[in-house]
């Protein structure tokens, strides 16, 4: 169990998963035998000794699909299995110095799992999370032991929702908004409730955004913007309806605009742009691997292409995915499929990329898939709750300078 492993005198909390394993072989006594054991890694064997944060809300989320693909409902209601639900959301849920109703977490606990300047909130965390949190919503048995998680369930869901919805999101009119921000706002009606400076607002996203569409940016903390889009984070976004729909469109619908940055010769990219120069060698100590549109740092991971589908299937644009599976299918087999590309489009083979990676296999196959059976999205996405919608007890009703984005929310919802 994961209180069980250490960190030089460290022991982690409760409910952290491991990030992967390794297969052991122990001596069975002196007649030459060998039994295979497992040995987890909740972080004490990492790069960097963080400790992952996203392993957890991945299994609760694959654990949901496993169950609605199979009709297996009976591994969701097992003791040790609801046990370890509960562990995780226990973890996840615990009240803190934070202010946010995001999970403040350190870089390298996810996907990225280098320094790449993501700690504090990074987006991709927030929508697992979410994800994670209405899963489990519905694989708790309820009963009165569940009553209490239930409620804390909803309330981090509606206060989460609300959060990234109205400060994450990034499209021209937001960013015009920024430009023309004040600073030093102190009182509970500020517009610039995190003391964002204009200033900050990058010189490359000027040019890049477009009139039609937008993102939810990487990272939100106090004075600081991170306005890379991250891939999974937004792709993850819409398959969970952290997204509003019309929010959900315009992601989309940037991802067609520039199809060349995000998608080029091989798709996805990881995140856009590349932070390179001094930035580079202060955000990642000089990183060799993460160099300029490598790897974490602007290079094209295959495995992305199946979250992709998922998202174009939900919003009912297949042919967007279509298009992505065409590019890839031209390469990946000829190419061994490798775990990455690098440069600005992808051209390159990475220059580290392992080859015959599972999930780059996995995440072509799935999307083949996908779009061969649509209706089989259904099983990993979720549809707008309404009643998230409902719960809302902000501040931002009483104001009449701000709206709250649930109500906003509510006219764009399809019916």
């Amino acid at each position: 169990m994961s209180w069980e492993k250490t960190v030089d005198c460290y022991s982690p909390g409760q409910g952290l998963m491991p990030a992967s394993f390794k297969v052991r072989n122990i001596p069975m006594g002196s007649n030459g035998e060998f039994e295979e054991v497992l040995d987890p890694d909740f972080g004490e064997s990492a790069i960097g000794r963080v400790a992952p944060v996203d392993s957890g809300l991945w299994w609760i989320i694959l654990l949901r699909a496993y169950g609605k693909i199979t009709g297996d409902y009976a591994l969701q209601q097992r003791i040790d299995v609801q046990t370890g639900i509960r562990l995780i959301l226990n973890l996840c849920l615990s009240d803190g110095f934070d202010m946010f109703p995001t999970l403040l977490v350190t870089d390298g606990s996810c996907m990225i799992d280098r320094r790449m300047g993501i700690h504090g909130h990074p987006l991709e965390i927030q929508a697992l999370f979410y994800g994670a949190l209405r899963c489990s919503r519905e694989m708790i048995v309820s009963g009165d032991g569940s009553k209490s998680l239930l409620r804390a369930i909803n309330n981090r869901l509606s206060a989460l929702s609300f959060h990234i919805r109205e400060y994450y999101w990034a499209d021209m009119k937001k960013v015009n908004e920024i430009y023309r921000y004040k600073t030093e706002e102190y009182s509970q009606d500020a517009i610039n409730k995190f003391n964002i400076y204009p200033e900050q607002i990058p010189h490359w996203l000027v040019d890049w955004i477009p009139e039609k569409g937008g993102y939810f940016i990487g990272n939100l903390q106090p004075a600081h913007m991170d306005f890379r889009f991250f891939s999974l984070g937004n792709l993850w976004a819409i398959s969970s309806s952290l997204a509003t729909p019309w929010q959900a469109e315009g992601i989309l619908d940037l991802i067609e605009d520039k199809w060349n940055d995000l998608v080029g010769t091989m798709p996805l990219k990881i995140c856009y742009p590349a932070i390179e120069d001094e930035e580079w060698q202060i955000t990642t100590g000089s990183d060799p691997k993460n160099t300029p549109w490598s790897y974490h740092n602007g290079g094209s991971w295959p495995t992305l292409l199946w979250q992709f589908t998922l998202a174009c299937i939900k919003m009912g644009r297949p042919e967007l995915a279509r298009k992505a599976i065409t590019v890839a299918e031209k390469r990946l087999s000829m190419e061994k499929w490798p775990e990455y590309y690098d440069a600005p489009t992808g051209r390159f083979i990475g220059k580290q990329s392992r080859l015959y990676q599972t999930w780059t296999v996995a995440g072509f196959l799935t999307s083949k898939l996908l779009t061969e059976n649509p209706g089989m999205a259904s099983m990993l996405t979720f549809d707008e709750d309404l009643e998230l919608l409902e719960g809302c007890a902000c501040s931002l009703i009483k104001s009449p300078r701000t709206k709250c984005s649930r109500n906003v929310a509510k006219s764009h919802v399809f019916l």
